[in-house]
């Protein structure tokens, strides 16, 4: 056993904000949130790392090593444990749609693939700089455009064949300037529709030179890299249309059964076993990971990283009780539960606020049928959602308030903007200037709103639009997701007080995303995460009008992955600009406010109802050692150093 860390009870948003040192960064009071999450004396009470808080800019950071073969890898910083057990982790759903994280598109097909492929460079959870990985070194010339990276020697995939500046090459030229499989990664590093140009000097070295100066460059070099002696013979073989195709159908989760080791992988982990009946995943260590602890043992040291799949809140909560996972975000409404509970044995962590987006849209699209060429939405629906007063009248009607406090149990705030107050460039200001849009519900101003757009009510208190239609649509949210089946309950009765008809379904997730995919929806809850709140131009692809994500307005792509853009409304446009303007903007200070004026278009448009901002609470069972909790990395950002006691049962 090792001694307990001292017990801190802090904000953790507001130390996020110290900890990188910016301007403006005010993470919004929760301590009666707080209070709700901290257990009664003697039990588990919600604790932070002191020494997060007093470290220098070189504490817990990794160093370069050279071993006897030549190889350059990464020293561990945290203290030297001990190798085997199985760390027991679980997620939501119906599993992963497939293992190739350049074709993911939900959060767990993403996360499979993530555990197998590295990037060029990573995030210091601590201070949020970038850093290397697969690099040695990343150096930004004097003219802002050109960044040269090194990687580091001897690296290899876990197939045993050296991963060299070929298979960067191959990735940035042929998978993310393409925009095969998931065209967010391509999205998000254009600046003014232009591809940062790609080359290599030699097998160690690359460079990557921008048109303009594009401030979040450095965090595109962590995008996976992918094996090119894996991919690249199906490239030489196929057109680009056929290629395409084929390379989306690659790493599926029938390969994964099937033959687990084509996935090779140079990060941490290799697939060993996925059984989708039973959605159980296993990866194994990669032999060839590089990463050592200070006595130059290959990490990491747990000999087996398994996932299960379940299919809602409750079966998770009750896995975590039985001691069968060791990590548990804990939502909101099972946090008077959980901090009860006298077993297993766990440190509850407060991470601040989760910068998770949950909000409603509304599907503003014009799209047609290719099959039958009649309109995917029916146009009276359409123009309702294409209409701002209406969006603004929902969004009016609706009491985040009451979600606050039913469905997280006051763990959390009403979320307004599209930034969370976890970001640096979060200004609380902007809520004064809403107009009563949000956060209290006001629904004498969300009827007037709809009348000064045509809609009127019958006797029957029905709302009908200005042709006489009754509004009724249908609302959709992944079933297994108790706070969004909740939320979505809420949401109709809001709504119903306004005359509004809403036909409610929880539809399993990815039959969900394939009606996202054709287009053939009307509204939605759902909500997006996974981009870093130190960077809003991770949001690119949601925002900008030819995003893979702005599924709002969705345009369909033409053959070469493009979007026709013509139709954009003014705010789209505004959207578009402000987004280049931000990427070009190296300077904080006047970055800041291009960002505040896109969170205000988003605020008096609507595109997104946002609903909640939940705080982060992480329950890990006191077995994992060497963990380390940071707002902006979470509770496993250094899984590779986590050594774990050995189970009591």
């Amino acid at each position: 056993m090792v001694p307990r860390i001292p017990s801190l009870m802090i904000n953790l948003g507001a130390v996020a904000c110290m900890a990188l040192g910016l301007l403006g960064c005010q993470a919004p009071s929760m301590e009666d949130a707080v209070r709700l999450a901290t257990p009664t004396p003697g039990k588990t009470i919600v604790t932070v790392d002191a020494a997060m808080l007093h470290h220098d800019d070189h504490t817990f950071q990794p160093a370069l090593a050279t071993l006897k073969n030549g190889e350059e890898v990464w020293v561990s910083p945290y203290p030297v444990g001990i190798h085997g057990g199985s760390l027991h982790m679980a997620n939501i759903g119906s599993g992963p749609k497939t293992f190739n994280p350049w074709v993911a598109k939900d959060s767990t097909s993403s996360e499979m693939g993530g555990m197998l492929c590295g990037g060029l460079a990573g995030t210091n959870p601590y201070t949020g700089q970038v850093r290397p990985d697969l690099a040695k070194t990343i150096r930004v010339q004097p003219d802002g455009k050109t960044v040269v990276v090194t990687l580091r020697k001897g690296l290899k995939w876990s197939d045993g064949k050296p991963l060299t500046s070929h298979d960067v090459l191959f990735t940035w030229n042929h998978i993310i300037k393409t925009g095969v499989g998931n065209a967010s990664m391509r999205d998000n590093t254009l600046v003014n529709g232009q591809f940062p140009r790609v080359t290599a000097t030699d097998d160690q070295t690359l460079v990557f030179k921008t048109a303009v100066p594009f401030a979040p460059f450095l965090r595109r070099l962590g995008y996976p890299i992918a094996p090119a002696h894996v991919f690249e013979p199906m490239l030489q073989q196929l057109r680009p249309a056929q290629f395409a195709e084929a390379f989306n159908n690659t790493w599926t989760t029938d390969e994964a059964l099937k033959h687990p080791e084509n996935l090779v992988s140079s990060g941490l982990w290799v697939l060993k076993h996925y059984d989708p009946a039973t959605q159980h995943i296993v990866f194994a260590p990669n032999p060839h990971a590089s990463w050592v602890d200070a006595n130059h043992s290959r990490l990491p040291y747990v000999a087996q990283y398994s996932v299960r799949t379940v299919a809602d809140m409750n079966n998770l909560a009750l896995r975590f009780e039985q001691g069968d996972i060791d990590v548990y975000s804990v939502p909101g409404q099972n946090v008077a539960h959980v901090r009860q509970l006298t077993q297993p044995a766990f440190t509850l962590y407060n991470l601040g606020p989760s910068d998770t987006k949950s909000f409603v849209m509304l599907n503003m699209a014009q799209r047609i049928d290719a099959a039958t060429k009649k309109p995917l939405v029916d146009p009276n629906k359409t123009a309702w959602f294409r209409s701002t007063f209406f969006r603004q009248a929902l969004s009016m009607a609706l009491n985040r308030n009451d979600m606050v406090a039913n469905v997280f149990k006051g763990i959390g705030q009403p979320a307004c903007t599209a930034e969370s107050p976890a970001s640096p460039f979060y200004d609380g200001s902007l809520l004064a200037e809403t107009q009563g849009l949000c956060p209290s519900q006001n629904m004498l101003k969300a009827k007037a709103l709809l009348e000064k757009d045509g809609f009127k009510w019958n006797r029957q208190g029905q709302l009908l639009d200005a042709k006489g239609n009754r509004v009724r649509f249908e609302l959709l949210t992944n079933s297994g997701n108790d706070q969004r089946e909740t939320l979505g309950v809420i949401i109709a009765e809001d709504w119903k007080a306004l005359g509004i008809q809403i036909d409610f379904r929880p539809l399993d997730f990815n039959v969900l995303i394939g009606k996202f995919d054709t287009g053939a929806w009307e509204a939605s809850v759902m909500g997006l995460g996974g981009g870093s709140p130190l960077e809003p131009h991770d949001g690119a692809n949601v925002w900008k009008s030819d995003g893979a994500l702005h599924m709002f307005n969705q345009r369909p792509r033409r053959a070469d992955g493009t979007v026709n853009v013509a139709d954009r409304l003014p705010w789209e446009t505004e959207l578009d600009a402000l987004f280049n303007q931000g990427a070009q903007t190296l300077d904080l200070s006047q970055r800041r406010p291009v960002y505040r004026r896109y969170q205000q278009v988003v605020m008096d448009e609507q595109p997104f109802l946002f609903l909640v901002w939940p705080l982060s609470l992480v329950a890990v069972h006191q077995r994992l050692h060497n963990v380390h909790p940071t707002p902006l990395g979470g509770v496993l950002h250094n899984v590779e150093s986590v050594w774990l006691e050995k189970r009591s049962h």
